[in-house]
């Protein structure tokens, strides 16, 4: 695993790497559109947790069949 780090060259990314892709995601989508992207992002994010959560308390709370019968 760490040879293939080595060789490849692929790391986690690091404060400049982020900084980069910051900066592409802001000249694709501008500074007015950025803030309402996020507040999707993060609204979807709320969403699809909520709905992990549900499945699985639906789950937990189902009745068990009975495997006698």
């Amino acid at each position: 695993m760490i040879m293939n780090t080595i060789i490849l060259g692929f790391g986690m990314p690091g404060l400049p790497e982020m900084m980069i892709v910051g900066l592409i995601v802001l000249l694709l989508f501008g500074s007015t559109k950025l803030p309402l992207l996020m507040r999707n992002l993060g609204r979807s994010t709320n969403e699809f947790k909520q709905g992990m959560k549900d499945t699985t308390d639906d789950e937990d709370s189902s009745p068990k069949s009975d495997e006698s019968n």
